[in-house]
């Protein structure tokens, strides 16, 4: 049997998570004799899905599965290339609902990983609740475009103490964002 060959498509190398879930791929690959690429996008959608296009038209090097997590959208046009050419396709960390119309012709596995974002959100304010159930606080929300950011503002409002008043910024989720956010003088 030939060893499993499997893509792993994040969206950058300079966060943090990204970071964690590249090494995390790794360990599992060796632990389990998968052959392995990871690809970053750069934060760039249009370079993560000619990536991935150009993984998916190379016969000779053509994975067994790729997971991605999508700087933009969750892909479609790209998950149905794959999947004709025999790729298995994973989602990872975004809602894409054309997974169930493309399972019923699938030959291979579809699916996708989403966490609660809503609920990832109640659990930051429960947290922010141990700290302070009153005051000002600080809060740098991740990307607006993106819709884990907004469910996950959405169970925070939702669960946090009302005595708290947030001053609300935008962030990209990076530890260097979180550093520009929160400098004396940002605006």
């Amino acid at each position: 049997m030939s060893k499993l060959n499997v893509v792993v498509a994040l969206t950058t190398q300079d966060n943090d998570y990204q970071a964690e879930q590249a090494a995390s791929a790794v360990e599992a690959a060796t632990r389990l004799g998968v052959k392995l690429t990871i690809v970053y996008g750069d934060n760039d959608a249009v370079n993560q899905s000619q990536q991935l296009v150009k993984i998916v038209q190379d016969r000779t090097q053509r994975p067994d599965a790729i997971l991605v997590e999508p700087v933009g959208t969750s892909m479609p046009q790209v998950a149905k290339a794959a999947l004709a050419a025999g790729i298995g396709w994973v989602i990872l960390n975004r809602e894409a609902d054309y997974i169930s119309d493309l399972r019923r012709t699938a030959t291979v596995p579809v699916f996708a990983v989403d966490p609660d974002q809503e609920e990832v959100g109640r659990i930051q304010a429960k947290q922010l609740a141990a700290l302070a159930t009153e005051g000002n606080v600080l809060y740098i929300e991740g990307p607006s475009t993106h819709s884990a950011a907004n469910l996950r503002t959405k169970g925070f409002l939702a669960t946090k103490p009302h005595a708290v008043v947030l001053k609300t910024l935008k962030g990209d989720w990076s530890e260097r964002s979180g550093q520009r956010r929160s400098s004396p003088g940002c605006r």
